[in-house]
C-alpha cells in the first residue's frame, strides 16, 4: 500500500515537473552538442547548419536558431515554411532569454513561457533555451558582421493533464488488483505461518503442565522448523532431568534413611537390651559411630558439590608432585589389598609437578580410586597410571570390570548415576564420587573423560598442566 501510494504521489502530482525538467535536460544536451560541433568545425556557420539539419531530422518539435548579439538572424531552419511566423513566435521570449543571458555568469539561461490560444483558451508552454556560440570565423552573407553570437533553441511543452488522467484510471485498476492480491497473499502467509506458531504455542503449554517428552510439530519455514526442534530436545532434556531429579529424591532418601534407621534401631537395642551389658552396648555404640560418620559424609559431599557447583567455592593452588600425592594416598589402601585381595598398581617412573589445589586433586584421586574398587573385574586388579602427554600430566585410573554401555557413558559423572551394566561390589560411599571429580576437575580447568568398552573395564582420566621443573624443588622437598 505504501509503494502504489507513492506511485499516485509521484504520477498524479510530480508529472508536471518531472516533464519540465526531463525536457530541459534534453535541450541543454542538444545544445551542448551544437557546441561542441561548432567548436571542432572551426567555427564556421556553414559546417553549422548541417549539423542542425540532421538534428531536426530525430527532434521535430524544436526551434533552433542563431542570431547575432544585435538581433540579425545568422541561421534559421531551412526546411519551415514559414520562418518569420516562428520568430513573430518567440521574438518576446528570444529578447528575455537575451536580457537574461547577459545578466547570468554561467553563460545560458533557460526559461518557460505560457500562452493562451485565443481561439481554444488552452494554455500551452514553451520552453526556451539560450547560451554564446561565441565569435565564428566565417559569417554567413548576410550577416551583418557582428562577431558575437547567441543560440536560441525552443520546444513546446505539451500538456499532460490528458495523460495523468490516463495514469489515473490505470491506478485505480492496478490499486484495486494490487489490494485484492496482498490481502490474499498476506492471508496466505499469516495461515502458513501462524499455524504452526499456535501449534509450538500449545505444545509449550502441554510441556509448561509438566507433560514432557512431548515432539514440536514444525513448519513450511527453517527457522519455524530449527524452533520446533530446539523446543523438542529441550523437552526431552527436561523430561530427563525430572527423571533425574525423581531419583536424586528416592536416592538421597534412601540414603539417608538407612543410616537414620540403623541409628534409631541401634540406640534402642541400648535402651532395651544392652544398656547394662559393656560389651554389647560398645558394640551397638560402635554401629551408632559408624552410621554417624556414614550419614556425615553424605551429607559433606553433599554440601561440598553443592559449593563447587554454585563456585562458592575457592582453591588453593600450589606446585606439587602428583606422584608423591599418589603414592601417599595409595597407602592408604594397604590393608584394603591385605583383607580384601585387591592388586593395586601404581605406574610412574618420575616425578610430575603440576599446579593445583593438591587437597582437591587428592580427593579426585580417591574418588576414582574408590570407584574402580567398586566396578572392578574379578581380577580385582585396578592400575593408576601416570605419564607426561605433551606439556601435560595424564592420570589414568583402569579397571578390568564390566564397563559401560555407550549410551550410558556421558551420565556417569551425574548425580547418584549408576550404571546398568556395572556389578557394584558393597562398598561405602555418598553415591556423589564421580559428581565430585567433574566439579573439582572442571574448577582446575582440566580436561578429563572416561573410555569404556562392555566386557572390557574402564579408564577415567583427567589431565593437568605440566610445571616447568626446578631441582630446588626436589632438594627442598
Amino acid at each position: 500500500m505504501l509503494l502504489i501510494g507513492l506511485i499516485w504521489f509521484l504520477q498524479i502530482f510530480f508529472l508536471n515537473n518531472y516533464y519540465d525538467h526531463m525536457k530541459t535536460g534534453e535541450i541543454t544536451k542538444i545544445a551542448n552538442i551544437v557546441i561542441d560541433a561548432y567548436e571542432d568545425s572551426g567555427k564556421n556557420l556553414y559546417r553549422l547548419t548541417e549539423v542542425l539539419d540532421d538534428i531536426y531530422v530525430t527532434n521535430e518539435d524544436i526551434y533552433i536558431q542563431v542570431d547575432s548579439v544585435d538581433g540579425s538572424v545568422q541561421i534559421a531552419p531551412s526546411y519551415k515554411d514559414h520562418i518569420s511566423l516562428y520568430r513573430y513566435k518567440y521574438n518576446l521570449q528570444m529578447q528575455t532569454l537575451l536580457t537574461k543571458l547577459k545578466e547570468s555568469p554561467l553563460n545560458k539561461v533557460a526559461t518557460i513561457s505560457e500562452d493562451t490560444n485565443p481561439l481554444t483558451g488552452e494554455k500551452t508552454k514553451t520552453l526556451g533555451y539560450a547560451c554564446y556560440l561565441s565569435s565564428p570565423s566565417v559569417l554567413l552573407p548576410d550577416s551583418s558582421g557582428s562577431s558575437e553570437l547567441v543560440m536560441y533553441i525552443f520546444s513546446p511543452l505539451y500538456p499532460v493533464k490528458s495523460t495523468v488522467s490516463i495514469l489515473r484510471v490505470q491506478l485505480i485498476y492496478i490499486t484495486i488488483i494490487a489490494t485484492l492480491l496482498a490481502l490474499a497473499l498476506a492471508l496466505y502467509l499469516a495461515r502458513r505461518i501462524s499455524r504452526p506458531i499456535k501449534n509450538i504455542t500449545h505444545s509449550a503449554a502441554e510441556m509448561g503442565k509438566g507433560h514432557y517428552g512431548i515432539k514440536f510439530q514444525g513448519g513450511h519455514y527453517s527457522e519455524i522448523t530449527d524452533l520446533a526442534n530446539t523446543l523438542t530436545n529441550a523437552s526431552r532434556e527436561l523430561e530427563k532431568t525430572d527423571m533425574y531429579q525423581k531419583d536424586l529424591i528416592a536416592n538421597v532418601s534412601h540414603d539417608l534413611r538407612t543410616p537414620l534407621t540403623m541409628i534409631k534401631s541401634y540406640a534402642e537395642m541400648i535402651r532395651d537390651l544392652s544398656g547394662n551389658n559393656p560389651k554389647k552396648r560398645d558394640a551397638h555404640l560402635a554401629v551408632i559411630i559408624d552410621e554417624t560418620d556414614r550419614l556425615n559424609i553424605l551429607v559433606n559431599d553433599m554440601l561440598n558439590l553443592s559449593r563447587m557447583q554454585n563456585r562458592t567455592i575457592s582453591l588453593e593452588r600450589t606446585n606439587f608432585d602428583l606422584k608423591a600425592t599418589a603414592e601417599s594416598l595409595l597407602a592408604s589402601y594397604d590393608l584394603l589389598a591385605e583383607q580384601e585381595g585387591y592388586k593395586i598398581k601404581f605406574n610412574c617412573s618420575a616425578p610430575m609437578i603440576v599446579n593445583g589445589d593438591e587437597a582437591r586433586i587428592k580427593q579426585v584421586l580417591s574418588n576414582l580410586i574408590t570407584n574402580a574398587v567398586k566396578y572392578c573385574g574379578e581380577d580385582m586388579v585396578i592400575i593408576i597410571n601416570l605419564k607426561k602427554a605433551g606439556r601435560k600430566v595424564r592420570c589414568e585410573v583402569i579397571d578390568h570390570g564390566a564397563g559401560i554401555a555407550p549410551d550410558e557413558i556421558n551420565h556417569v559423572w551425574e548425580r547418584y548415576y549408576k550404571s546398568s551394566t556395572h556389578h557394584v561390589r558393597p562398598t561405602d560411599g555418598s553415591g556423589l564420587g564421580l559428581s565430585i571429580v567433574k566439579e573439582i576437575l572442571t574448577l582446575h580447568k582440566a580436561n578429563y573423560g572416561v573410555n569404556s568398552k562392555l566386557g572390557k573395564g574402564s579408564t577415567f582420566w583427567f589431565e593437568l598442566d605440566l610445571v616447568k621443573q626446578d631441582r630446588s624443588f626436589f632438594y627442598k622437598s
